[in-house]
């Protein structure tokens, strides 16, 4: 009988030191668990200039993958334009990342012509593997962190619902 109360005490003790660990846990260590953090990459912009995600620490950044030839990445552009000028100043940064072979010059033309005002970089395909990149579009919504805290496969369903999202990490 000593025996059994002996293991029950040990048992409730456990119990107790694993709520405390629990409870001891930092919210951004609940975060960490969930969320991977996003994988660093440097390219270059239309003009040539190197762009990092780590130079945009502590803003909400999307981190979109596209290209020219997507119709469905073409069709969302506009809502990311429109996006980027609410809530810039609230810490908002979209990337585009084009996937197009043809060049700066071909996607350089194509953003004037869509008077995109966020910034567009080169993919290739180390960023795509990074990422796991097999659709476009391809979105990432990367908290202030740096984590990964949504991803969206093919074009904007709802408009309304994905600025809600993106105002609930601003």
């Amino acid at each position: 009988m000593k025996r059994r109360s002996f293991f029950s005490v040990l048992a409730v003790l456990a119990g107790a030191a694993g709520v405390l660990a629990i409870g001891g846990c930092k919210k951004n260590d609940a975060a960490a668990a969930l969320y991977p953090v996003a994988p660093a990459w440097r390219l270059k912009d239309l003009q040539g200039q190197d762009v990092t995600l780590s130079q945009f620490k502590g803003k909400v950044v999307i981190v979109d993958f596209w290209a020219t030839w997507c119709a469905p990445c073409r069709a969302e552009m506009p809502a990311y334009v429109a996006l980027h000028k609410q809530f810039e100043e609230r810490g908002l940064v979209i990337v585009g990342i084009s996937l197009d072979a043809q060049g700066p010059g071909v996607v350089q033309k194509f953003t004037d012509s869509l008077g995109i005002t966020y910034p567009i970089v080169m993919g290739n395909d180390e960023v795509t593997e990074a990422y796991q990149v097999q659709v476009m579009p391809t979105t990432f919504v990367v908290d202030r962190e740096g984590r990964i805290r949504h991803k969206k496969v093919g074009a904007i369903a709802d408009q309304v619902e994905f600025e809600k999202l993106i105002a609930s990490f601003l």
